[in-house]
């Protein structure tokens, strides 16, 4: 497994919050739905489990190896596809695309966020839903979740741990950084430090953004474990 992808999963694959909001409106899709961002598949090997038909996208390759060699073991069939969500092009509708984990907001600009916008709506099917989970900017007194723990994880002999610390900029972004460490079966250490930014994002802002879609409800997750709670903005292409 590449080190992308235990890190992601160490930091990702135990959430499960968001899952009850992703059944929900994967059991009201009749035909395939479309996930963005997937990673190692915790939201599409979910859904796939539950008989849905899923495609699912990243940039990251190695994640998606991890994906493909998880569904196969457990007999699911995701279809993978490594591209850019800014551009893409897959040729056919789906009458559910997910954004979870605040994707959209991890994407760098207000450019990039749109032009993902126009591309998931293209690929949509008429009545079509599109659902991305957005955290909307906290107080900017926050500095990182009272009870945060780090996410440890044991693998070959190998023990990895993140520890998490949230800053708010005084633009209302989030700064999630998180100290990572790995220690090798002989008791080596070593350390880095990572950090993703979240865009600041308002529900409303995000449903006047989104080109050709209208507003069809939001759905909420709460906090757990450390995790922020968060809002599903449902947008659907008439």
């Amino acid at each position: 497994m590449s080190s992308a992808a235990i890190w992601h999963d160490l930091e990702c694959g135990g959430y499960a919050a968001d899952l009850p909001v992703w059944e929900r409106l994967a059991g009201d899709a009749d035909g395939p739905l479309l996930e963005l961002g997937c990673g190692t598949g915790r939201v599409a090997l979910r859904l796939a489990g539950r008989n849905n038909e899923v495609w699912a996208v990243d940039a990251d390759a190695s994640l998606l190896e991890a994906l493909q060699e998880r569904a196969a073991s457990q007999g699911l069939g995701v279809r993978a596809i490594c591209a850019d969500i800014q551009t893409l092009d897959l040729d056919r509708e789906f009458e559910l695309i997910l954004a979870p984990m605040q994707l959209l907001q991890m994407l760098g600009s207000a450019a990039a966020r749109h032009a993902t916008l126009e591309r998931a709506a293209d690929h949509l099917a008429p009545r079509g839903r599109l659902a991305a989970a957005i955290v909307e900017p906290p107080s900017p007194s926050l500095n990182g979740p009272a009870a945060a723990l780090p996410d440890v994880r044991e693998l070959d002999g190998w023990v990895y741990s993140s520890l998490p610390a949230v800053l708010v900029t005084a633009g209302g972004d989030l700064e999630i950084h998180r100290h990572r460490q790995a220690v090798s079966p002989g008791g080596s250490l070593s350390e880095e430090e990572h950090t993703d930014r979240l865009d600041a994002l308002e529900a409303d802002a995000l449903e006047a953004e989104a080109p050709g879609l209208r507003r069809a409800g939001r759905l909420e997750v709460p906090p757990t474990g450390g995790y922020f709670g968060s809002t599903v903005v449902v947008l659907e292409r008439p």
